[in-house]
């Protein structure tokens, strides 16, 4: 599988990346053995970017993460986790985490203050089983972005000097903020959820040229937009950005369909493929909960899409006419 340099470090991903969020339980319950073998199932694969927060099922992804990559050569892999949400213990009382179907053994505490930056990341250190973290982000700080961007950003890079961190940056699914992250520091790269997919071009606006100006990387992370994406064709229920999908998106993935079915593609082989087609885009993030379907997701990234599905797309005004539509090579 391809890799990528972030930014102007050493560290490389795998153009496709596997995404931690459902090994925390995300929406429903999820055993060891299953996330176990979602894990092998991906290093066998050859995805060797792995990413994951404290926030993900309050620290049982990165315990996961880690109990799989403590078996494998430290040079092998490269290892992404979040600051901006310390885990405090608490009685769970019998009761669930919200959002994680895990039980509420801790609540979260947001703190993007320099000391809460470097508890953060010894208690993932410490839950991971490693000594270093290759990549590390803000995450989720559209509602703290001027605490994150005085405290908590001179504290990753504070991190990156000392040899703890590789890569900094921030992850969020706001470009607009993003993009001015990008131009007050020195970050190397941004995770950006959501709005550099099929349905979604925003990034385009603002964040994808100064990211190419300041030469910054893009992870491209939620690319089937909460699983709109993620099927041939939408499914009854389907959801959008984590909410129902309203009628109008449905019309337009449908039409997306069809034009992937005329060129022998699926939808989510395109919704894979689009991202990577921006040369500042260094891979896709996709959460993964299961052998089956890191398998089915594997598949779908190595099938390869014809060229012309791009510019049938453009051309039925279903991708913006700013958007690169040339594979990049090496």
């Amino acid at each position: 599988m391809r890799t990528h340099r972030l930014g102007r470090t050493p560290v490389r991903v795998t153009e496709l990346g596997f995404g931690g969020g459902p090994l925390g339980g995300l929406f429903e319950p999820l055993d060891d053995d299953t996330a176990a073998g979602a894990l092998e199932a991906a290093w066998d694969s050859g995805i060797r970017y792995f990413d994951t927060s404290p926030h993900y099922g309050i620290g049982h992804s990165e315990r996961r993460i880690g109990e799989l990559l403590r078996g494998k050569p430290r040079a092998e892999f490269t290892l992404s986790t979040k600051v901006g949400r310390l885990l405090v213990p608490q009685d769970p009382q019998g009761r669930m985490d919200e959002g994680f179907a895990v039980p509420a053994t801790h609540r979260r505490v947001w703190d993007f203050s320099r000391d809460g930056v470097r508890r953060s990341v010894e208690d993932s250190l410490t839950r991971m089983g490693v000594d270093r973290i290759d990549v590390l982000y803000l995450h989720d700080a559209e509602e703290h972005f001027e605490d994150a961007l005085r405290d908590g950003y001179p504290a990753l890079a504070e991190l990156r000097a000392e040899g703890t961190v590789g890569a900094v940056g921030a992850g969020m699914y706001h470009p607009g903020k993003l993009a001015r992250l990008v131009r007050e520091t020195d970050a190397d790269v941004v995770m950006l959820s959501g709005r550099y997919t099929l349905l979604d071009q925003s990034a385009l606006d603002e964040l994808l040229p100064v990211c190419a100006e300041r030469g910054v990387s893009i992870l491209a992370a939620s690319i089937f937009n909460s699983g709109l994406l993620a099927t041939d064709r939408p499914v009854e229920g389907a959801r959008y950005d984590y909410a129902p999908a309203d009628a109008q998106l449905l019309e337009r993935v449908n039409r997306i369909a069809d034009v992937c079915e005329a060129h022998g593609v699926t939808v989510p082989q395109a919704a894979m493929a689009f991202p990577l087609l921006h040369p500042v885009v260094a891979g896709i993030v996709v959460g993964m909960r299961s052998e089956q379907e890191v398998v089915r997701n594997v598949a779908a990234f190595s099938g390869g899409v014809p060229a012309g599905l791009w510019s049938d797309l453009r051309g039925e005004k279903l991708l913006d006419e700013r958007a690169p539509l040339m594979e990049r090579h090496g």
